[in-house]
Parts: C-alpha cells; structure tokens; sequence
C-alpha cells in the first residue's frame, strides 16, 4: 500500500473538499503526460490505480513483431519472450513502464499537470459553494480598501463591497465583522469573483429571517419592504396564524429582536406596519406614525389621497419627504398627502370622497372631539407630545410621493 499517496490524498481531500476521485484521476493524466513528454508520444499508455491501496501500474500495450520498427508501439519476439514466454508474432503484450526511469522535465510537467487541476477544483468547489449562498447573507471580516472599494473575506474566498454598494454613514475598519448580501458570483479565469452589498433590500428580509422563528418556519410572511439605506427602512408583514402577532414577533420582547437587527445596520431605524389586503388601510399603517384622517385609493391608476390633521402634515410627509417616499414604495401607489384645511380649500372637494372605512373614521372622531380642539389642555400638553414625536422631520406645506 502507497500509505504516503493515501495520506496526501485525505489531506487534499478534507482540506481543499476535492474528492479522491478527481484526484486520481489527476494522476493517471499526470503519468500519461509524463510519458508522452518521455517517449515522444503516449497513444498507447494505460494507467490504472487501486483505489484501495493507491497502487498503480503504468504500462504502454506494444504489438509483438518480428523486426521493430518503432519501438514505442512495437517489441520484438525475444524481448517479448522475456516479459511472457507465451508471447507470439502479432499479440498484444503489457510492457510495464517504470515511473522512476522518467527525466526531470517529463517528472516536472507531471507534477504541472497535478498542481493545475487541483487550483482548477479547488476554484470550481469554492465558486459552487458561494453560487449556492447567492442572494443570501453571509458574515465578513474587513481586510483592506481598494481605492473607494472594500475587500472582504468570508472565509475561503475574498468579495468586493463596491462604492456603489456601500452606506455612506457607514464606516469599517480592518479586521471588523460584518453581514454583506450576496449580490452576484461570477466564475473567472482567475477564480470566484464574488460581488456584494451593504444597501440591498434584501439584506433587511434576510436579517429578520435568520433572527425571527416566526418568519423562519412561515408564521410571520414579509409582504413588502422599502428602503432608504443608512437613513430608514419600512417592513410590512403578515400574520398566517391569528394567534400570532406579526409585528410583536418582529419587535420581539422588549425590543430584543430589531434591535439586533438596528446595530447591525449601525443604527438605521426600522418601521413594522401590519399588512392589509385593503389598500386604504395598508396607506394608513404604510404612514405610521403619523395619524390618518381618511384615504381615497384608486388601485387601478394606483394613486391614493390622504388627508391627515393640520398638525401631523410634517410628520405624514417626515424629513425631505422621507416617509411619504418609503410608504409609496411600500405599498406600490403614488400618494397624495394633504392637510385637512388644504382638502378642505381644495376645488371640487367632497369630505365623504376620501372616508374608506366608516369604522376607522368614527375611532377617529371619537379619538379627536371638538372639546379636545377646543380645551387648554390639548392645545398645552397632546399638540406639544406631537410636535416632540414629529420633532426630527421638517415642516411642509403638502408633499406628494411616488
């Protein structure tokens, strides 16, 4: 038994995850190769070895003749006689070929040919590993920046995190941990080239699925997400168990899971509306926090109008127009956003056009009644409370979102 060719080949194996298989193959060509360069040509050269014992016997099949003409295909009958002495004129006899008889170059090109289809193997497992985890999430260490580009390693290959797909508020540092979403894996000359993000949506989803059970095992499905990255993302979801609360199970117990999920993304604040099959409630939860007076949805020309209290116009609108922007990609429909007094101004405006839920409307009346407008107390305390919640987005006068 070859016991040292055994051992090399279980290292490569466990090491490099190149089955023995192709790794015998390896040599057999590799011993082909060796007598080709040796003798001028290998037509007629075998290899075989013993999967068991990684014995092998290289051998070149010659035709008995009486005068050789050439002696790399032919052998004469007396030197036959010496190999099998049944040998005769015209048989086909197995001359075994010492591998140690090989020159130097047929010995180096040998090992040329083994080196080569081991790099090729191990460039194939690594690109058909990470294919796999293509638009999938994987950990990284920062290594280096390549001009505005960052290298990152994720273990048995390096990936590019290009400018385009960086946060600009975010900043690494050699050697830091981090999750990049897997853009695109391309097989190259020179090995896998793996491209990735930091911006994608996706990276979002897929953080909520490795961090919630619940939308794991398909209790909790994400309908929609929209995103703004480094700044704000907004999540819809939906419940397929009526016992199961879709949003808590996101936030988690005290907030655990997306919080996780927030200092991973360095701070980026995350929104979970309920989802609804109802598009006039799905604007209104899209538009949270901000509260919603009443919404007209038109789903074939996907446009809606919303009229929100005078005081929470800034806060449906959010800062240079964020929020209004992020629920229109949620949802899929150009919003309109106005203030009760703009609607009201507004020519050929009638109040009961943009009611879509009467039951919504009354919680809402009951909500906000006149002696709440009217009251010290409001006007002192509730209007202060908003104006601080809405205290991070700019003031406009309307704001209309696609």
């Amino acid at each position: 038994m070859n016991k040292e060719l055994m051992e090399a080949l279980d290292i490569l194996e466990k090491e490099k995850e190149i089955s023995k298989e192709t790794l015998f193959e390896a040599i057999e060509n590799s011993l082909i190769t060796a007598c080709k360069n040796h003798f001028g040509k290998a037509d007629n050269v075998k290899v075989e070895i013993d999967r068991e014992t990684c014995d092998f016997l290289c051998y070149a099949e010659k035709e008995v003749v009486k005068e050789v003409e050439d002696d790399v295909l032919q052998i004469s009958l007396e030197d036959a006689k010496e190999v099998s002495k049944k040998a005769k004129v015209g048989d086909m006899l197995r001359v075994e070929i010492k591998s140690k008889e090989f020159g130097r170059i047929a010995t180096q090109n040998a090992k040329n040919v083994i080196l080569q289809k081991i790099r090729e193997e191990e460039r194939s497992v690594i690109y058909n590993q990470y294919y796999e985890k293509e638009k999938d999430v994987v950990t990284g260490i920062v290594q280096r920046y390549i001009g505005r580009n960052i290298s990152i390693n994720l273990g048995k290959a390096d990936a590019i995190l290009n400018e385009s797909e960086q946060v600009r508020t975010e900043h690494f540092r050699p050697t830091e941990r981090i999750k990049v979403y897997i853009l695109e894996v391309r097989n190259t000359p020179k090995g896998p080239r793996i491209l990735v993000s930091r911006t994608h949506p996706e990276l979002v989803k897929r953080l909520f699925e490795s961090e919630v059970t619940e939308i794991k095992d398909g209790t909790v499905e994400i309908m929609s997400i929209a995103r703004e990255a480094g700044s704000r993302t907004k999540l819809a979801v939906r419940s397929n168990n009526p016992n199961v609360d879709a949003v808590g199970a996101c936030v988690g117990i005290n907030g655990a899971r997306v919080n996780s999920i927030v200092d991973e993304l360095c701070g980026e604040k995350i929104d979970i509306v309920n989802w609804d099959e109802n598009p006039g409630n799905l604007i209104q939860n899209a538009l949270s926090p901000a509260k919603i007076v009443a919404v007209f949805a038109d789903p074939d020309e996907k446009t809606a109008k919303v009229v929100v209290p005078d005081y929470q116009l800034s806060l449906a609108i959010g800062k240079e127009g964020q929020n209004a922007r992020l629920a229109a990609r949620l949802t899929g429909y150009k919003i309109d956003i106005k203030s009760e007094t703009q609607a009201k101004d507004a020519p050929g405006f009638r109040y009961e056009d943009y009611v879509y839920d009467d039951e919504d409307y009354e919680e809402y009346d009951e909500e906000y009644t006149d002696e709440d407008y009217e009251g010290e107390s409001y006007e002192e305390e509730n209007y202060e409370a908003e104006d601080v919640e809405a205290a991070e987005y700019e003031e406009e006068d309307s704001g209309e979102a696609e």
